[in-house]
């Protein structure tokens, strides 16, 4: 289990989390290369349903990542709808027998590049400790693990 390494998937919002994981880069913040992003237009785009399908097609790990709410999301509401269906999906997910913990909720701005290397960071270690995900499938495959 000490060479087990998780497998996250991120969607992250293309105006705020998605330009933060890009400074990240650019300002060259060191972070494990377990995330594959997904870049949607509003966290609040994110439905139960795509998160439970990374969860059967392999992921160990989920990260939904968007503008600081209230006031900063750039479609007025689409990250409290994400707060919402984050909330009510961990405790679906807690009573399916999948560890709520996997699901990681983070509001991050495109001037928080440092924020997001440490929110994988952190994702990354907390994951480790849960070990794989009972969910993996042995013929699913996350893009990228070729």
């Amino acid at each position: 289990m000490t060479d087990f390494e998780p497998k996250i998937v991120g969607f992250l919002c293309n105006w705020c989390s998605y330009a933060g994981a890009d400074l990240a880069g650019v300002s060259r913040f060191q972070y494990p290369p377990n995330l594959r992003v997904i870049r949607v237009m509003c966290s609040g785009r994110v439905h139960p349903a795509h998160i439970m399908e990374a969860f059967k097609n392999g992921a160990d790990g989920v990260l939904v990542a968007g503008c600081h709410p209230p006031n900063d999301c750039h479609y007025i509401s689409g990250n409290l709808k994400a707060q919402r269906r984050v909330a009510l999906l961990k405790m679906l997910m807690a009573q399916l027998g999948l560890d709520p913990e996997r699901l990681r909720l983070e509001w991050i701005s495109a001037a928080e590049g440092d924020k997001f290397a440490r929110v994988i960071r952190e994702m990354v270690s907390n994951l480790k400790e849960l070990g794989p995900s009972p969910l993996h499938d042995s013929e699913a495959v996350i893009a990228g693990d070729d």
